[in-house]
């Protein structure tokens, strides 16, 4: 045995018929690990401008939700409406939820954990000493939470360097040849992020040739990378109309080609062709 606690996070919610399988998973789990596993279950506590309270009914749905699956929550975490501050952990800790999750798993907690490298973390991330400004590139930039994992990592790259990383959300659509040197002209670093399709590409194609003309740090994630491929082709090696098969199966230049098992794959949806 490697390890003396396993964290398991599920995500979407409860009563989704897409987490039912992990939620059985889970309900066995138990079964067969008894006291050995526990079950924190997260729960939204919506707040009501128009009367000015908390409501704790969609929780009570939740947990009964659950309980008719056969698993019952040792641990409630609520999260309100309201800002959460960046020290959660340490609220968390403040109100003792480490110490119940190892009493309710019969570990001994003999001293106070000191939390040095998470208060190190938030005193680099709280105490920045210069400031730098990143564009991200998308067509979803409108919905934040579909760049979350960039959007951390900027935060954690940041609070390593001692560095506030202020990102500006620029929409590939609105980049054009007449916009995008003025869009673009404060940044100190351009990443392009992935997405599905030709809508927007071509706004993330000049994003690159910005990023390549005027020696800006850039990264490609996904699309973003096949996107710098296809500009290179495009203006460096004058290969025109060069793309990528994804996009134009009839490009001249397929600069981005498809595995050969996966070229009769059709459908894009959770298969993700490489």
């Amino acid at each position: 045995q490697k390890f003396d606690v396993v964290i398991t996070e599920i995500g979407g919610t409860v009563g989704d018929i897409e987490s039912l399988p992990y939620i059985e998973a889970v309900r066995q789990l138990k079964w067969e690990l008894g006291h050995d596993a526990l079950v924190i279950h997260l729960t939204l506590v919506p707040y009501l401008a128009a009367s000015g309270e908390l409501k704790t009914k969609p929780t009570q749905h939740s947990v009964k939700s659950l309980l008719e699956t056969g698993v019952q929550p040792e641990v409630l975490v609520l999260r309100t409406e309201h800002e959460l501050p960046a020290d959660v952990p340490l609220k968390m800790r403040e109100e003792k939820l480490d110490q119940t999750v190892c009493e309710k798993l019969g570990l001994d907690l003999k001293k106070e954990p000191k939390l040095k490298e998470w208060t190190k973390f938030l005193t680099r991330l709280q105490n920045p000493k210069s400031e730098v400004k990143i564009g991200l590139v998308g067509k979803y930039v409108e919905l934040h939470d579909a760049y979350k994992s960039i959007a951390e990592s900027f935060i954690h790259a940041g609070s390593v360097n001692e560095c506030k990383v202020k990102v500006e959300w620029i929409h590939s659509e609105k980049l054009n040849d007449k916009s995008y040197q003025e869009e673009l002209k404060d940044l100190k670093g351009i990443l392009v992020a992935p997405g599905f399709g030709h809508r927007g590409l071509e706004g993330k194609i000049l994003a690159v040739k910005y990023a390549r003309e005027n020696n800006i740090p850039f990264l490609g994630i996904c699309l973003g990378m096949q996107v710098a491929v296809i500009e290179y082709a495009r203006n460096v090696l004058k290969l025109e109309n060069a793309d990528s098969l994804e996009m134009n199966p009839k490009t001249p230049h397929p600069v981005i080609n498809l595995m050969e098992e996966q070229k009769n794959v059709t459908e894009k949806g959770g298969t993700m062709r490489l």
